[in-house]
Order: C-alpha cells, then sequence, then structure tokens
C-alpha cells in the first residue's frame, strides 16, 4: 500500500506538471480551456473556476487538457459560434499550436532539473577522494601512491569528489598526470601515466578507458550547493539523465539491452515506495528521472502522443494546409494500438518480475 501510494503522489505530481505546461501556454495564445483533467476516465470531482472546470478523474495514469475548438473536424462536434471562434485552438496559427503542445513534455524537463535542484540545495551524498585500496598491477602502485592517500587535484585542477577524479583520468588519454595527494600531514605529488584497458559501460558493451589502478575507500561527504550553482547542477543532470535515456531507447532497438528490463506502473510503484522509505530526497531524485522520462517519451512521434501531434503541425507548416481528418484518424488508431500493446507487454514485465523473484 505504501509504494501505491508513493507512485500516485509521484505519478500525480508528474502528469499534472505535464498538463500544466499545455493549460498555461494555451492561455497564453488565447485559448479557451474547457475542462483541466488530472486522470481519465469517469469524473471523480471537481469545480469550475473562470471558463475552465478542474476535474479528479477515475484513472491516474494520464491526463488532459480540453481547449475550445479541439476536434472541430469532427461532424459531432457543435460548430462553435462566431464570437468563439478566436478562442478556439483551432482557430491559431500552427506555430501557437506547436507551442501549446511541446509546452507539456517541456514542463517536465524542466521541472526535473528543479528537482534536481533542491536535491543539490540540501544536500547529497558524494563518494570523497580518499583511496581504499591500489592494485598493485596498475600504474598507481609504481607511482607510490598508497591506501588511505586522499586525492587534492589532478594536473592542478582540485577535485571534490570520486566521480570528478575519475571522469579527469579517463579523460587523459594516457597523458602524464601530475596527481596531489594528502598523505597525513603532508602533502605529495606524484605522475602517473593511466594505462588504457577495455571494459564495459552500463549496457555491456566494450570500450576502451583509462585507468591507474585506485579504488574509492567508500567514504561520503554532503555535498550542498548554494542555490544558483545548485540550479545549474540540476541542469546538467537532466541533461546527462536525458541523454542515457535516449541511448537507452535507442539501444533497446538495437536490442543491446532486452526488452525484458521495460517497466511500467507496478515496476514504477515499487521503485517509488523504496526511494520514499529512502528518504525525500531520494524521492525527489527518482521523481526527477521519471519526469524526464515522460517529457522524452511524449515527444517521441507516436500519433495520440504529443510527438505525434507536433508531427502533424510541422507537416501542415511546410505544406500550408493540415493533414486530411482520415488520415490523422488512421495514423491515431495505429498510435492507439502501439500504445496499448507496449501497456501491455510491460505490464507483463511486471508481473513476471514479482512472480520470479
Amino acid at each position: 500500500m505504501y509504494s501505491v501510494i508513493s507512485a500516485i503522489v509521484v505519478l500525480g505530481i508528474l502528469i499534472f506538471v505535464h498538463e500544466l505546461g499545455h493549460f498555461l501556454v494555451a492561455k497564453l495564445c488565447g485559448v479557451r480551456v474547457l475542462v483541466f483533467s488530472l486522470g481519465f476516465g469517469p469524473r471523480l470531482c471537481g469545480c469550475r473556476w473562470g471558463e475552465t472546470e478542474y476535474v479528479l478523474s477515475a484513472v491516474p495514469l494520464g491526463g488532459y487538457v480540453k481547449m475550445l475548438g479541439e476536434g472541430k473536424e469532427d461532424e459531432s462536434v457543435p460548430e462553435l459560434a462566431p464570437e468563439d471562434e478566436p478562442y478556439s485552438y483551432a482557430a491559431k496559427k500552427p506555430w501557437q499550436r506547436l507551442a501549446i503542445v511541446f509546452a507539456g513534455p517541456f514542463t517536465n524537463i524542466v521541472f526535473a532539473a528543479l528537482l534536481f535542484g533542491l536535491v543539490y540545495f540540501f544536500g547529497v551524498p558524494s563518494l570523497n577522494t580518499k583511496i581504499g585500496e591500489v592494485n598493485p598491477d596498475l600504474p598507481a602502485f609504481a607511482a607510490g601512491i598508497e591506501a588511505g592517500d586522499r586525492v587534492l587535484a589532478i594536473n592542478g585542477t582540485r577535485v571534490e569528489n570520486w566521480e570528478e577524479l575519475s571522469r579527469l583520468i579517463k579523460k587523459s588519454r594516457g597523458d602524464l598526470l601530475t596527481i596531489e595527494l594528502q598523505r597525513g600531514d603532508e602533502v605529495v605529488t606524484v605522475k602517473v601515466r593511466p594505462k588504457k584497458i577495455e571494459s564495459r559501460n552500463i549496457f555491456g558493451e566494450p570500450v576502451v578507458t583509462y585507468v591507474v589502478g585506485i579504488t574509492a575507500a567508500g567514504e561520503t561527504n554532503i555535498l550542498k550547493y548554494p542555490p544558483g550553482r545548485a540550479l545549474v547542477a540540476g541542469m546538467v543532470e537532466t541533461w546527462k539523465i536525458a541523454k542515457l535515456t535516449l541511448v537507452s531507447f535507442v539501444k533497446l532497438i538495437e536490442r543491446v539491452i532486452p526488452a525484458k528490463t521495460l517497466g511500467g506502473p507496478i515496476m514504477i510503484a515499487q521503485m517509488a515506495g523504496q526511494q520514499a522509505k529512502a528518504g525525500l530526497l531520494n524521492l525527489l531524485y527518482f521523481m526527477g528521472i521519471i519526469s524526464i522520462n515522460l517529457g522524452i517519451l511524449n515527444l517521441f512521434p507516436v500519433p495520440i502522443l504529443d510527438g505525434g501531434h507536433i508531427v502533424f503541425i510541422l507537416i501542415e507548416m511546410v505544406r500550408g494546409k493540415p493533414v486530411s481528418v482520415k488520415k490523422m484518424e488512421i495514423a491515431q488508431q495505429i498510435g492507439l494500438f502501439i500504445l496499448i500493446s507496449l501497456m501491455v507487454y510491460v505490464f507483463y514485465n511486471d508481473l513476471t518480475r514479482i512472480f520470479t523473484e
């Protein structure tokens, strides 16, 4: 139950943020928003404020913003009164409709950066640069580096954590490094030439990297950044995770990553519960990752998703006229079939994990 509640909170907030992006840009473009719904299906409760009805619906796996003039090409939708036409979605210029559609995924990605910024502001545990072990077969041992040393700088660049240390060694491409070490009460300087080795990346693919043969002692420090630096760190983290997410999708298509690793709502619920128990900052970080995934997934050019609508609008901008209703309907039916098939598959993966663990 704890996991279910955590998942509902996480998904509810992220869906709200996504739809809020559509809503705000629609209002900025002068579109009248009729319904703002959190969830799909039967209406549980709601209220009207101004021209918009705000609704909580029964199925918490999505949401929608219904705008005046949407579905105008459908014959079952009544014609708008002439005085209402300027406030309809259909009457807006293509670039305005493009902005409205794009705003949802974009807001998810911006929200992720803010969440990561909060995490960095309140403090994140980070491996410090104290060395735990030195491999006797690799260059660090020959250079005189010892277990218990703490790395202060590499080639004059101060290092604050193990991630920075590792990145500088890998970037060396085998060039000689000057490493400053804290050893007891004295500062020692050594020169080390990293060794080129073949290892495997997170996808299990062989890659060439450079190492000196040291491992972290496992000690952590809590890093707290001032607001401006925390926000920048949040944006950098967003970029890294967004890039990793896109690469992961490519690796799925290339079958480097097995499709059985895909997870759905059940997996999200399990992970949300685990992160909530680990603490609020862990939950915020997890929420940021899911928000990025939600934003990127919605930008995929699949009809029925935001990315599909973006494609239709771009085609309209190039051709000078909208895609025919018949073609859009066929494309959306195909998109719906793809989406439902994917949902069934990830549910199957989730259940398989539960019953085989």
